[in-house]
């Protein structure tokens, strides 16, 4: 470990246990699969809740809480049991920025038919998931392959995957950073702070960071890496530089890192006066 990380660590290890996690649980998507008891209620919640995940929080939210809401005490069942022609009508009208109404009735017509097949989202997953694997990018891909190759003529009329349903489903193998996906296999993932663990023997430190604007900004301010665009390598190379200050779970700095920047606490314009940069990360 550098000098850079051995001071680092500390800090940010600080900023980690002073966390409100229940605060952030309230406010943060992972409130509606925290809802349900059942593991598989939480499996499908939360990648209901992941998939619409981006722009305004307060925008969002209502939406995938409008969606639940009209499924009933339990996702999975509603989904396990989609029937297409009766239960589309209920959803009519709904829609998200780049989701139209259509894209939202596909998404869940392939979550149907995948429980229908394997009977969880974990199954596929794991279907392509390799132990000796660097990080979980093969099994995401893998995952994501599964449902991309879901007809969805009984949706457009056609066997097409707009750029409406895409966007809820991006792939590591076409170098999106996959952000949302990434948040989701945290949360089925990993078994700490607010974070669900169900899906067991998985090792943390196989995740990857869920990489967006605020954990892009402050991690080339702290040198975890170097590049440009805020692509799947770059979350694999902020993810390969948190490792080195906690080689079992490095993601538990997700917390301290994103949430410090979209509080405004780190603007990267004045590093000077940065809780970061109390301690001398620079000698």
């Amino acid at each position: 470990m550098s000098v850079q990380s051995q001071n680092l660590k500390p800090v940010l290890d600080q900023f980690h246990l002073d966390f409100d996690f229940e605060g952030t649980a309230a406010r943060d998507p992972i409130e509606f699969p925290r809802s349900y008891l059942h593991p598989e209620d939480k499996e499908i919640s939360g990648f209901i809740a992941s998939a619409f995940a981006y722009g305004n929080v307060n925008l969002f939210k209502p939406v995938v809480r409008k969606l639940l809401s009209k499924m009933g005490e339990s996702p999975y069942s509603f989904i396990r049991q989609f029937d297409i022609k009766r239960q589309r009508k209920l959803f009519a009208g709904i829609k998200y920025r780049f989701n139209e109404n259509d894209d939202i009735i596909a998404l869940f017509l392939i979550l149907h038919e995948i429980l229908k097949k394997s009977d969880s989202l974990e199954k596929v997953f794991r279907q392509h998931y390799r132990i000796a694997d660097a990080d979980i990018g093969n099994a995401l891909t893998g995952l994501i392959d599964a449902m991309t190759g879901i007809d969805t003529t009984p949706v457009y009329g056609d066997n097409v995957k707009p750029a409406g349903l895409l966007q809820f489903i991006p792939s590591p193998r076409k170098g999106s950073a996959c952000k949302r996906m990434n948040l989701y296999l945290r949360w089925m993932i990993r078994d700490k702070d607010i974070d669900f663990g169900i899906w067991k023997g998985i090792p943390k430190n196989k995740l990857i960071m869920p990489l967006d604007t605020h954990i892009a900004r402050i991690s080339r301010c702290l040198g975890f890496t170097g590049r440009k665009a805020q692509d799947w390598k770059m979350a694999v190379e902020i993810t390969d530089a948190l490792k080195k200050l906690d080689p079992e779970d490095p993601l538990k700095y997700d917390f301290a890192l994103c949430h410090q920047g979209i509080s405004k606490v780190c603007s990267a314009k004045n590093c000077d006066s940065c809780r970061l940069f109390e301690t001398d990360i620079t000698s």
